[in-house]
């Protein structure tokens, strides 16, 4: 790493002198042997040099950018002062899991995108800074588990993902009893089920768990809501409830030979290889030396390549029918992908899945696309090339097109939530379902989406569900 170049005295032209500099990088040979963090924090010369780049605008476009509106400019000046613990204060003030969040939030679409910065050159490197002060607070054991007063009223949280964990934080915060239920034998949902070790590392959720059980949250594993308890039972026993199921149903691969040996969804094989325990039991998905197709373009997509690679995949490529330009994956993980080998095919459709003699995946076939006339979403709709069909090798498919809400059993209570067309949950301003008291957010709603986006909605839940509580106190003691 170099080193930081002096800045001037006044802080507000540092930008002109010291350039942006990333945090330090695992060299791609060494990282995809295994599954650790591929980056690094900076030194804290560095990350004050980089804090200092901010030019702390009247009007900080980077927390318009920010779902969370986070204080970025606050807790920049004070990092570029050298006041670490001080600015991570400041940064948990409107984000429940900042040391998350610095890790897979994409950046350069949100905080950084909007840094007013990008008009001259480089923007703040916003979210290393945040992961920098936030690792070294829980490093310098400042992050105090506080108990607040209990208020004596019990809230129930369904799911320990981004938006469960973020609601129960919150509630805890205010005082109520409040236990969390996950299906899973570990908590933390995609966090740690779906989010690859390598971008986020587990001990980094087990720590932030282990914070929340400090403060006085519950939590029951191995509890299947609509099974093992019904929606009834948790109305007499809590107070009000936060749905946080989110969205896992896996949407489908409509194309002949989709049955076929070898074809696996996304999320599934994730789980398996980046979930190393005996309390997660799926059937093993083995890579390694075959050749591996991924289909999609997202960040799961993304994870599926670096995923199979660092399991000894021969080969991983992606098949994505739209260009580069219109991926929704972020750019920094298709750069990481590149780096650690996996190949990309773009306006590219998978129309058939051909098999061998044992029904077992043999290639893909498919046809190049090219872009036509913008859809509802302002996006160009890609359509066939005729004449354009070709295969591509592969023993295993990884279908990444994106996730559903996965819908409560029918004969279950929980059927009686009201959901829209496409079976997300219906909330109103509060956040609240179609039943009173029962509230929701995150995926389970918006369908498949940001973690900052999940901890808004909680955020969010959390204060209509105290409003809500606070009006059933204040009638029930007329």
């Amino acid at each position: 790493m170099t080193s930081p170049q002096p800045t001037p005295e006044n802080p507000k032209y540092a930008w002109m002198t010291v350039h942006r500099e990333s945090p330090p990088k695992r060299k791609a040979a060494e990282r995809v042997g295994d599954f650790d963090e591929i980056y690094t924090n900076y030194d804290e010369a560095m990350v004050r040099a980089q804090a200092s780049r901010c030019i702390q605008c009247p009007n900080p476009l980077c927390m318009q950018g920010c779902p969370l509106a986070n204080r970025i400019p606050e807790w920049l000046a004070l990092a570029a002062q050298g006041r670490f613990i001080e600015a991570a204060e400041i940064s948990r003030t409107t984000s429940n899991l900042p040391e998350i969040c610095s890790r897979v939030c994409p950046q350069e679409r949100l905080c950084e995108g909007a840094c007013i910065l990008n008009c001259k050159g480089d923007p703040v490197a916003i979210g290393a800074v945040e992961r920098f002060i936030n690792d070294y607070a829980f490093r310098h054991n400042a992050v105090e588990p506080t108990v607040a007063p209990p208020n004596g009223i019990t809230v129930a949280v369904i799911g320990s993902g981004p938006a469960g964990l973020a609601c129960a934080d919150e509630m805890v915060q205010l005082g109520y009893d409040v236990t969390v239920f996950e299906s899973l034998l570990i908590p933390g949902g995609l966090l740690v089920n779906g989010i690859p070790a390598f971008k986020l590392e587990k001990q980094i959720v087990e720590r932030r768990i282990d914070l929340l059980r400090k403060r006085g949250v519950k939590f029951r594993l191995g509890v299947c809501i609509g099974a093992d308890i019904s929606l009834a039972e948790l109305r007499r026993d809590f107070s009000a409830i936060f749905l946080g199921v989110g969205a896992q149903r896996p949407k489908p691969l409509d194309v002949p030979g989709a049955g076929l040996h070898g074809v696996f969804a996304a999320l599934p094989f994730l789980i398996q290889k980046n979930v190393r325990s005996p309390l997660v039991d799926l059937a093993p998905i083995d890579v390694a030396g075959k050749r591996v197709a991924v289909l999609g373009g997202g960040d799961t997509a993304m994870d599926c390549l670096r995923t199979a690679l660092r399991s000894g995949a021969r080969e991983a490529v992606c098949l994505y029918r739209r260009d580069l330009a219109n991926m929704p994956g972020s750019r920094k993980e298709y750069a990481n992908a590149l780096e650690e080998g996996a190949r990309f095919e773009f306006l590219v459709n998978p129309i058939a899945i051909e098999g061998d003699a044992a029904g077992a995946v043999a290639a893909v076939r498919c046809v190049r696309m090219e872009l036509g006339a913008a859809d509802a979403s302002g996006r160009r709709k890609p359509r066939a090339v005729p004449g354009s069909e070709f295969t591509v090798p592969a023993e295993v498919l990884l279908v990444a097109y994106g996730f559903d809400p996965v819908p409560f059993p029918p004969d279950s209570d929980f059927a009686t939530v009201k959901t829209d067309d496409w079976g997300g949950l219906r909330i109103d301003q509060n956040q609240m379902t179609s039943l009173p008291g029962v509230f929701s957010g995150g995926d389970s709603v918006r369908g498949p989406s940001l973690v900052v986006h999940a901890i808004r909605d909680a955020r969010k839940a959390a204060q209509g569900m105290h409003r809500y509580l606070q009006e059933m106190h204040a009638q029930a003691v007329k």
